[in-house]
């Protein structure tokens, strides 16, 4: 019974968290911090750009065209916190999440093994913490491209969904804070985003219904933070940690072989991994 409910926990991990896959802005509910950002400055398709006043001339000189105001950008913040609460009918876990650039660390503790995921360049660490052993393998080229365009390495789960076809079902307000709920139905069951409806896109809360087990899982989004100090070691195993060093070929085989996890602890975030 205990290694049947260990699994479902990893699996309502794998599936809730994966998907596959701040110095002036409104907070992200109670407790969470600012963005370095104003997402009402970001125009919309739906807003014009405002034309400047026309600059005076002689009759005799031609009129000037007219000058359109520069868009403005953006500037998302370098370092990301945030708390996971997944929660099913098999149980409850909290996963850390913590990310510089296009680094990130999370860790959570499944049946009191503390279990950490570091992407980091080539390389994704998984490994079981209070073990000491884990493994190190060499990411796609695909995951790595995809590092360019993602906003932060994770929460990014609004983005999933619309490649998967998701479409917006509703505004409403969930934890003080106006959300949009976008939502994709099709033979492997309910996927349900709830984002800001700002320009950042924050994800508050998932809902996964699987049809093939007739489970839901659900995750909250709690306690998002911007501009904290994380130094990079952060972002690297610690010491004495025994890795055994794959490339993605070799851990695809042995994922094959085995039917399934590789190592101590699953990989969470194949997304990070592959790519997909």
């Amino acid at each position: 019974m205990k290694r049947s409910r260990i699994a479902w926990l990893w699996a309502g991990l794998a599936l809730a968290l994966l998907m596959g896959p701040m110095a002036a802005a409104q907070p992200a509910g109670p407790g969470a911090a600012a963005v370095s950002a104003d997402p009402a400055a970001v125009p919309r398709p739906d807003q014009p750009e405002h034309p400047s006043s026309k600059l005076s001339s002689k009759a005799s000189a031609p009129a000037a065209e007219p000058a359109t105001a520069p868009k403005p950008v953006l500037v998302l913040p370098d370092t990301w916190y945030a708390q996971a609460l997944t929660h099913s009918d098999v149980g409850i876990n909290v996963t850390h999440f913590w990310s510089k650039g296009k680094m990130m660390r999370a860790e959570t503790v499944v049946a009191g093994h503390r279990v950490v995921t570091i992407v980091n360049g080539d390389k994704y660490y998984a490994y079981d913490a209070l073990l000491r052993s884990g493994v190190a393998i060499e990411r796609s080229e695909d995951a790595k491209a995809l590092d360019k365009g993602r906003a932060r390495p994770f929460g990014n789960e609004w983005t999933v969904l619309l490649r998967q076809g998701a479409e917006l079902v509703r505004s409403e307000i969930l934890g003080g804070r106006e959300v949009e709920l976008y939502q994709v139905t099709d033979g492997a069951g309910r996927r349900q985003v709830w984002v800001t409806s700002d320009a950042i896109r924050i994800p508050l809360r998932l809902d996964v219904y699987t049809r093939k087990s007739s489970r839901t899982v659900q995750t909250d989004f709690l306690n998002w933070q911007t501009g904290l100090p994380i130094d990079d070691v952060f972002f690297s195993p610690e010491h004495g940690i025994n890795l055994t060093e794959l490339t993605l070929d070799e851990y695809l085989e042995l994922a094959r072989v085995r039917r399934g996890q590789v190592g101590p602890v699953p990989v969470l975030y194949n997304d990070l991994l592959q790519g997909y």
